[in-house]
């Protein structure tokens, strides 16, 4: 079995450009973002889809979620967000994820098809990670 890269994120041994780092869970840049400032907010612990997270951890799971989707609008100045999860079926990465996409009006993005974009280098991801946890509320 294959190691798994987000639980790689979590333990500190693969880079990520973290946004936030919480005891309910981290999130991060897409590394392939459907638009600049794409987050993935994943759970601490390996859950492989939503049936798997306890009942006890979603109030701390999803208010993250809730607050990454706050802090992307603030902290981009995008006109909304699009939050998305797959389970199972096209889920590339076997560890239960959200996907918090900013979107602007015309942004063009169409039903599900998601294009994927990449970062000019690491100073621009890392320059939209800071604009993003600058704009977090507080838990």
């Amino acid at each position: 079995m294959k190691p798994c890269v987000f639980c790689g994120i979590v333990a500190g041994s693969v880079p990520a450009f973290t946004v936030a780092d919480e005891p309910a869970g981290m999130a991060f840049l897409d590394t392939r973002p459907v638009f600049r400032g794409h987050v993935l907010v994943v759970p601490r612990e390996h859950y492989e889809v939503l049936p798997d997270l306890p009942v006890s951890s979603l109030s701390g799971y999803f208010g993250l979620v809730q607050r990454i989707t706050i802090a992307v609008e603030t902290g981009l100045g995008s006109g909304g967000t699009f939050v998305a999860m797959n389970n199972r079926v096209s889920q590339s990465v076997p560890h239960l994820h959200t996907h918090v996409v900013p979107r602007t009006k015309g942004d063009g993005l169409r039903g599900f098809f998601w294009p994927r974009t990449t970062y000019d280098d690491a100073d621009a991801a890392t320059g939209y990670a800071a604009r993003i946890a600058a704009a977090l509320p507080p838990a």
